[in-house]
C-alpha cells in the first residue's frame, strides 16, 4: 500500500489531535531504524506543551548506545527478549548475535528504569520496563534459560510478559516444531519456572491467546478492529 509523504508538522498535528481526545501515551513500535525521528517527535510534542507517556516497543535487537541516547525521551521500555542461544537465534531469526545484543540493550534499559513498573490508579504504565518473551513450540527449555538470564543478569523483580500467542504461518508448514501451536503443558512449565525463580510480577496469557492476536493481513488495515 502506497503511503503519501507527511510533513513533520502534520505528523505532530495528527498526534496532538489524538492526545487532545484524552489519550495519555504515545507508543513507538519497532522504531529501532527511526530513532532520530522518534526523538524529534518527542521534542516537538514537548515544545507544543504536551508531555505524554512515551513507550518504546522493540524486538530487543537495539544497540545499547542507542538506548542510552533515549534516556531523557522514553518513559516505558517494552522490549522482547527472544533467545539466549545464538544457534537458535540464527536458525529462527537469522541473527546469531541477537542474544548478546538484546541483553546489552535490556541492561541499559534496566540501568535507566530499574525493576519497578510505576503505574497510575487505573494500572496504566507511567515509567519503567516490561520484558516480553514469546514461548515457542518445542523449546520451553530456551524460555527457561531466558528467565534465568533475566533473573541473574538483571533482577527477578522485573515485570514480565510471558506470551503464548505464537501462531504458525503457511511458510513454516514443513518446519517442525514451528508448524504447530504451543502446548498448554509447555507454556505452563515456563510460567511455573518463572515463579520458581522468584518472579512475581508476571503478565500471563491464556493458552488459546493466538486466536486474539492474529491480524487479518487480507484486509487493508489488518491491525484495526
Amino acid at each position: 500500500m502506497k503511503m503519501d509523504p507527511v510533513s513533520f508538522e502534520s505528523c505532530l498535528d495528527s498526534i496532538t489531535a489524538i492526545l487532545d481526545q484524552g489519550i495519555k501515551a504515545v507508543g513507538f513500535v519497532s522504531p529501532s531504524h527511526v530513532v532520530p525521528q522518534v526523538m524529534a517527535v518527542i521534542r516537538g510534542l514537548r515544545e507544543r506543551g504536551y508531555n505524554p507517556v512515551t513507550v518504546y516497543n522493540t524486538n530487543g535487537f537495539d544497540k545499547a548506545g542507542t538506548i542510552r541516547e533515549l534516556e531523557s525521551y522514553i518513559d516505558v521500555y517494552l522490549p522482547d527478549y527472544k533467545y539466549v542461544t545464538s544457534g537458535l537465534a540464527s536458525r529462527w531469526s537469522d541473527a546469531a548475535s541477537y542474544p548478546c545484543v538484546a541483553l546489552a540493550a535490556i541492561k541499559e534499559m534496566y540501568y535507566q528504569k530499574g525493576s519497578v513498573l510505576h503505574t497510575d490508579l487505573e494500572g496504566n504504565a507511567l515509567s519503567g520496563m516490561i520484558v516480553r518473551h514469546l514461548v515457542m513450540p518445542g523449546h520451553p527449555e530456551e524460555s527457561i534459560k531466558v528467565l534465568e538470564s533475566i533473573a541473574g543478569e538483571l533482577s527477578p523483580g522485573i515485570t514480565l510478559s510471558l506470551m503464548s500467542q505464537y501462531h504458525p504461518t503457511d511458510e513454516v508448514n514443513t518446519m517442525p516444531p514451528l508448524n504447530r501451536l504451543i502446548g498448554t503443558e509447555e507454556y505452563n512449565r515456563v510460567v511455573s519456572a518463572a515463579y520458581s525463580k522468584g518472579f512475581r510480577k508476571i503478565f500471563i496469557q491464556d493458552p488459546d491467546s493466538h486466536l486474539n492476536y492474529l491480524p487479518d493481513f487480507s484486509r487493508d488495515h489488518p491491525f484495526e478492529g
